[in-house]
């Protein structure tokens, strides 16, 4: 069995990626009349950085907990290292941040992490595992008495301690400064770099932009595109182009390949699939037009022309 879905989302692996070590196959998955995930193949190759994207309620987090095997498929199949994800000996190899989840607030967090740290085989150090997350100056106070912030780079900890060799993480940088947040980047970074293989569910286009090696984006249940990040940017979003005209919005909007428009204080912003037909355009219908700026879309402009093309953002989970 494990061969045949090896065959059946190989065709899918980039050239650098190394061996599938997790996926869903076919994977459909309601919670009453909500159908959270519909008949989703997602492969997680060995040491890649995968962002898994998505609006509010696209599946993303079910697509998690379907890995950690927290909830079962009402279809298809789910294998983390070729095993079913609740084995020991996957669990074992596994570890996870997740957005939501009970921690007791009284215990210490050098507690939190030693406890944590002894259902694993060979785990990190404390020290280790106290540097890499950034929290060597709180490991000595309650859970309950952090900042929002400082909990989140406390549960990160908790999900590297055992030294798992493929990490989920649910939003692991809400709550964070930009300091903090950019803290975290490098840490990830690095144990990508060791070898590690992680799965990253963010709202923050800028993270996925700067971290990953693959993007998914999911909407409304189901893969809608994947790719790197500059092939999603190269696929969906074009180029912006930012000037100051005596043109309506609706008068730009009407311009052939134009994609979106909208006014930013005295500038218009434009989505284009090609800047320069366009500018020609702008410039035969304003001749005073000022201000030009042309850039590559980035990954945030790719993934709303995604979703919008796919019929906005979803109720469900």
């Amino acid at each position: 069995m494990i061969a045949s879905l090896e065959d059946v989302v190989g065709q899918r692996k980039h050239k650098s990626a190394g061996p599938m070590v997790a996926c869903l196959q076919g994977v459909s998955k309601n919670y009453g009349a909500i159908k959270a995930l519909r008949n989703v193949d997602l492969p997680i190759y060995a040491g890649e950085l995968l962002a898994l994207l998505g609006p509010n309620g696209a599946g993303k987090t079910t697509a998690v907990k379907l890995l950690l095997g927290l909830v079962r498929p009402a279809a298809g199949t789910v294998r983390v290292f070729g095993g079913n994800p609740l084995f020991p000996e996957v669990r074992v190899r596994t570890g996870a941040m997740l957005q939501v989840g009970k921690v007791p607030e009284t215990l210490r967090v050098r507690e939190h992490i030693e406890l944590f740290s002894s259902y694993y085989p060979k785990p990190l150090s404390l020290t280790q595992s106290l540097a890499t997350a950034g929290i060597q100056s709180i490991k000595d106070r309650k859970f309950g008495e952090l900042s929002g912030g400082q909990r989140q780079r406390v549960l990160f900890a908790l999900a590297l301690c055992g030294d798992p060799e493929i990490l989920l993480l649910d939003e692991p940088t809400v709550g964070l400064d930009v300091e903090a947040r950019r803290t975290l980047w490098e840490q990830i970074r690095s144990l990508v770099a060791r070898g590690k293989t992680v799965l990253l569910t963010t709202h923050y286009l800028q993270e996925a932009d700067a971290l990953a090696d693959r993007v998914v984006v999911i909407n409304k249940g189901a893969v809608i595109a994947e790719g790197t990040p500059s092939q999603i940017k190269a696929q969906t979003a074009g180029r912006k182009i930012r000037c100051v005209t005596s043109l309506t919005v609706e008068e730009v909007r009407s311009i052939a390949g134009v994609r979106e428009v909208r006014q930013d204080r005295e500038a218009l912003e434009i989505q284009a699939l090609e800047a320069e037909p366009v500018i020609r355009e702008l410039l035969a219908c304003d001749r005073g037009l000022s201000g030009l700026e042309v850039t590559s879309a980035g990954l945030e402009e790719a993934f709303l022309a995604l979703t919008q093309d796919n019929g906005g953002q979803s109720s469900e989970r």
